[in-house]
């Protein structure tokens, strides 16, 4: 349920209206906007009179949700929403892009991919130190010697990070080395993971789970919202299809459609997305071009060697060109990238 306050409603009209939402037994969630006040009550509203609410004092209209995802859909926020991250923007009309390698090697691989891709025109810098692999023994990443690294390069660069989560144990010590929390399409429904980042007040970026539904991507926002972290960009990274000649399937329509729907900043992952070089810049462009609020690509000096993901890592003079070709296309679309 939400309440509209009207626009000259007093503090206290607007704490009265939240008090009696409490005697509820529900949960409120307040936005206060340019002219008015906005309270969403999340919990049980089956035995919520909302007469009782539409005669309150400072009230300008109610209304019932029937969307499952209440903080993630725009009844309850209207406009949208802009993360800010040190100079990255995600949402407005800014697209930024994050860029890097999928796993972090060593400090001197690290500094040197942070450099090209900082001087291209990427915003953030990714870097996986915790690495799900689908094999046991493939590389899992060096672990917390890898967000040290993450850290120093950070530093060095002046340029913000992002790196995954993989599990709660992880979530304190990701979040001493890292701007953003990474939640992977495997960990897209791992509640007890998604309500421990909810209890954080850093951003997060939400990949769609493998064979998630949009619908689905929105209600795991919902858990870390609901913990009161409203720092949730999204990520379409491609779904699991019948189709084999691409890793995964980027589904271009959801950016559209969650733009649509939530209120949320939505960025594609191009690389994991199509899991082919000669692919990501294609399916960047149009990600672009439909309304992403920014890029997720992988980046690597050394892509035959690279001990994870090489073959869908762009090398630096690639992404240079990259970042040219997605400049002109935001700006075709009333958009930038600084």
């Amino acid at each position: 349920m939400v309440i509209v306050m009207r626009e000259n409603a007093t503090d206290q009209q607007i704490n009265d209206v939240a008090e009696k939402l409490h005697e509820y037994g529900l949960d409120v969630h307040k936005v206060v906007g340019t002219q008015r006040t906005i309270l969403g009550a999340i919990g049980d509203v089956g035995n919520v009179d909302h007469r009782a609410f539409k005669i309150m004092d400072g009230v300008f209209e109610v209304h019932r949700i029937s969307e499952p995802y209440k903080l993630a859909g725009r009844i309850f926020h209207a406009d949208d929403t802009v993360i800010q991250v040190d100079n990255a923007v995600f949402g407005g009309n800014q697209v930024t892009v994050i860029a890097g390698p999928c796993s972090i090697e060593s400090a001197e691989q690290l500094l040197t991919i942070a450099k090209a891709v900082k001087n291209a025109g990427a915003k953030v810098l990714r870097g996986g130190a915790f690495k799900p692999r689908t094999s046991p023994y493939a590389f899992q990443g060096l672990g917390v010697e890898g967000l040290k690294i993450l850290k120093d390069v950070s530093k060095e660069c002046n340029i913000p990070t992002i790196s995954e989560v993989m599990r709660e144990s992880q979530l304190d010590i990701v979040a001493e080395y890292v701007d953003i929390l990474q939640i992977g399409a495997r960990n897209m429904q791992n509640f007890p993971l998604l309500s421990e980042i909810g209890k954080t007040r850093k951003p997060v970026l939400l990949k769609r789970g493998m064979s998630a539904r949009i619908e689905e991507l929105l209600m795991a926002a919902e858990y870390i919202m609901a913990g009161g972290n409203y720092q949730v960009i999204l990520c379409e990274r491609g779904i699991r299809t019948f189709e084999n000649y691409t890793r995964n399937t980027l589904d271009i329509s959801a950016i559209p459609v969650v733009k649509k729907l939530s209120h949320l900043p939505i960025v594609a992952d191009p690389s994991h997305g199509t899991g082919l070089r000669n692919k990501v810049a294609p399916m960047a462009r149009a990600a672009v071009a439909a309304g992403a609020d920014g890029l997720l690509i992988e980046v690597h000096h050394d892509p035959d060697h690279a001990l994870s993901d090489g073959p869908q890592s762009l090398l630096p003079s690639q992404f240079s060109r990259l970042m040219e070709e997605v400049r002109m296309i935001a700006w075709a679309i009333g958009r930038k990238i600084d």
